[in-house]
Order: C-alpha cells, then sequence, then structure tokens
C-alpha cells in the first residue's frame, strides 16, 4: 500500500538520448580499398574506425545508435553482432539496413519512414575520431530551439587552419557561411580546391 497523507504518485519523464550513425560515406573516395570491405571496418591502430565512433557516443551516455547500412551491410552486422555491443546494455545498438540508399538524406528519410526515432538524436559519421563532451552542445541546442521552432538541427565544425594540414582529405574544401549575429548556417559546400563556387546573399 502507499503511505497515507501522500498525494497520488508522480512519474518523470526521461528523454532517450538516440544517435544515427552513418555506416557508409556514399562516396568511392576510398577505392579500390572499399571494395570489398567497408570503410569503417578498416583499420585505424589496429581497431576498426566504428569502434572509435560507437565509443564516443557511448562516453556520452547516448543510450541506442541506430546504425545504417548499406554497402557491405552483412559484414557491419556481423561485426556488431559479434562485438561488445551487441551484450551492452547502456548502449544498444541496433543495424538498420537499406542496399539501394544513394545518400545520407535518403538514409534520413528511410529513418523517418520506419518511425525509429521521435526526439532529438546525433548523426554522424561512422568513421568519427573524437573525445568531446557533448552534453554542452545537446544544452546550447535545446536552449536555440527554445527560442526558435525552426532551429532544427546544430551543427558541430572543427576548423582546419592550416591548408596543407594532414588531417584535411586530399585537396578537397569547404565552403561554410554563417550569420555573424545568430550563426545560422547559409550555405555549406564541399568542393575541389580547383574550383570556384559562387556565392550571393541579400
Amino acid at each position: 500500500m502507499a503511505p497515507k497523507g501522500k498525494g497520488p504518485e508522480r512519474f518523470e519523464t526521461r528523454t532517450v538520448l538516440h544517435a544515427i550513425l552513418l555506416a557508409d560515406s556514399f562516396t568511392q573516395r576510398f577505392r579500390p580499398i572499399t571494395i570489398e570491405r567497408p570503410k569503417v571496418l578498416l583499420p585505424l591502430v589496429n581497431v576498426p574506425m566504428i569502434e572509435y565512433t560507437l565509443e564516443w557516443l557511448a562516453m556520452n551516455k547516448v543510450e541506442e545508435v541506430f546504425v545504417f547500412c548499406c554497402a557491405h551491410a552483412d559484414q557491419i552486422k556481423r561485426y556488431l553482432s559479434e562485438s561488445k555491443w551487441a551484450a551492452s546494455r547502456e548502449m544498444v545498438v541496433t543495424p538498420v539496413v537499406s542496399t539501394s540508399c544513394l545518400s545520407a538524406g535518403e538514409a534520413l528519410r528511410i529513418i523517418e519512414q520506419r518511425d525509429l526515432i521521435k526526439s532529438d538524436f546525433v548523426l554522424i559519421s561512422g568513421d568519427t575520431v573524437a573525445n568531446l563532451n557533448l552534453a554542452p552542445v545537446l544544452a546550447a541546442h535545446r536552449a536555440r530551439r527554445e527560442k526558435d521552432k525552426n532551429a532544427i538541427f546544430t551543427m558541430l565544425m572543427k576548423p582546419v587552419h592550416h591548408p596543407q594540414q594532414r588531417l584535411r582529405m586530399g585537396c578537397s574544401e569547404t565552403l561554410v557561411c554563417l550569420d555573424p549575429g545568430s550563426n545560422r548556417l547559409l550555405k555549406y559546400v564541399e568542393q575541389d580546391s580547383s574550383s570556384r563556387v559562387a556565392a550571393s546573399f541579400k
């Protein structure tokens, strides 16, 4: 029996933090290496790259991860089923397969159509190596959305100061235009360093 003299029990709702891990880059930059093996399973210091990403998500208290697989989906599913994540209680890792998907945007549409996530989530590439604490980023995102319901996502980027820094991929360039007042993303373009992009703003 419930103790006398107390009102009805109160139940607090808790939002589960989800993540969508893209296990496909939807490019051919690493061919021929990735013809028979997915990029996320390529070793970095003898550890598959996807392992670094999953460890980082777990460190940031993500409780459920949907691993979106396209090319080499069977290899990725087999790796996950044999890894420590298969028995993890702190973070549930679930593969989502669509062998005909051609882009990250299409992957997100498939996730939405399957009604897998109904709240905020972290979208990340499966070859990300990071140690950043996401808590202040998530807090800033939620505070921004409270003020503006159209602020549907927050992009996290790190500047590379030297154009020849070895962290960069080949000779690719990324053009990012931000509103200096609101920090709103106005334009995002990935391009070859030899090409030009025209940008006009009103």
